[in-house]
């Protein structure tokens, strides 16, 4: 029997319009972020991230690169929002989240954009970078679900949420991909001024799991629904590998998909902070491999 997203029962119950009010009501004094800028971006205002009240993207395609759970034969359908509410001086796209490079369509072009992906054969809808423009995101869903759009959507995000607004987003997203960049907070304000984050990340990965549960897969190997964490290994053993493992293995699930990450470079703003003008090195990652295993977890991309 194929896999029925979630969201199309919201749908079909009237709760996504629900759904579709409230996250509406929040952009008039905005807080679907721990920033809490309260700007009215329904009037056009922008705060830390830059984006006001029209979907606001860099770019669209079948993505090849991902996780193999999420790319199968068809590819992920990803769907680069511009803008972030995290100041990374390491960002490998700080073209698209710190100069804002991307361009205002309307709710029914994101609508279209979303069932173009799914014709192109992609097995999911990817939303990377999603946290700021939600609201947007979740006001495009009926009409592509008209259009027939029934696929997966991923929630590929830097970890940096609200509670609260992950639980607004119960049934609508079967799949949940956060980072879990840092265990420090002094290391978060540090390298992304955020040094809320790492409580942050816990209550809404927590949240998150809670949702959607361990990552379930069909049995042409393609995900279908669950949580999918990154961890992308910083050099010096800035990202706390190790607490950050076992916060996972401990708090949330053994089980998890944790996929541990080696392509940092240095970028952007690197060259500012000594300890991250440098990639990391084999025996480093090695390491992150290694910890992970002993903090007991038991599905681990790259070891």
């Amino acid at each position: 029997m194929r896999f029925r997203p979630s969201y199309i029962k919201l749908y079909e119950t009237g709760e996504l319009s629900k759904r579709i009010s409230t996250l509406n009501e929040i952009l008039k004094s905005c807080v679907l972020c721990p920033r809490r800028c309260r700007v009215d971006r329904v009037k056009g205002a922008r705060g830390v991230c830059n984006a006001a009240k029209l979907p606001f993207i860099a770019s669209v395609m079948p993505h090849f690169g991902e996780e193999p759970p999420l790319v199968g034969h068809g590819g992920s359908g990803a769907i680069f929002m511009a803008g972030c509410n995290l100041k990374c001086v390491f960002c490998q796209n700080s073209d698209i989240s710190h100069g804002c490079d991307g361009e205002e369509i309307s709710s029914d072009e994101l609508s279209a954009i979303m069932v173009n992906l799914q014709r192109k054969g992609c097995h999911n809808i990817n939303f990377v970078t999603p946290t700021h423009q939600i609201a947007q995101i979740v006001e495009s869903l009926p009409k592509a679900i008209e259009n027939g759009l029934d696929v997966p959507l991923v929630y590929n995000c830097g970890g940096y949420e609200e509670a609260n607004i992950i639980k607004l987003l119960e049934g609508i997203f079967d799949i949940y991909m956060p980072d879990i960049k840092y265990s420090d907070p002094t290391i978060a304000l540090n390298l992304s001024l955020a040094p809320d984050y790492v409580k942050c990340v816990q209550s809404s990965v927590k949240e998150m799991h809670r949702q959607i549960g361990d990552l379930v897969i069909d049995k042409n190997g393609i995900a279908q629904k669950g949580l999918i964490v990154r961890h992308l290994v910083l050099p010096e053993g800035l990202a706390g590998t190790r607490e950050v493992m076992r916060f996972i293995a401990k708090e949330i699930s053994a089980d998890t998909y944790v996929n541990i990450m080696d392509q940092y470079r240095p970028c952007f703003k690197a060259f500012m902070d000594e300890r991250i003008t440098r990639e990391i090195t084999r025996q480093e990652y090695e390491d992150a491999l290694a910890i992970a295993r002993e903090e007991g977890l038991k599905n681990i991309e790259g070891a």
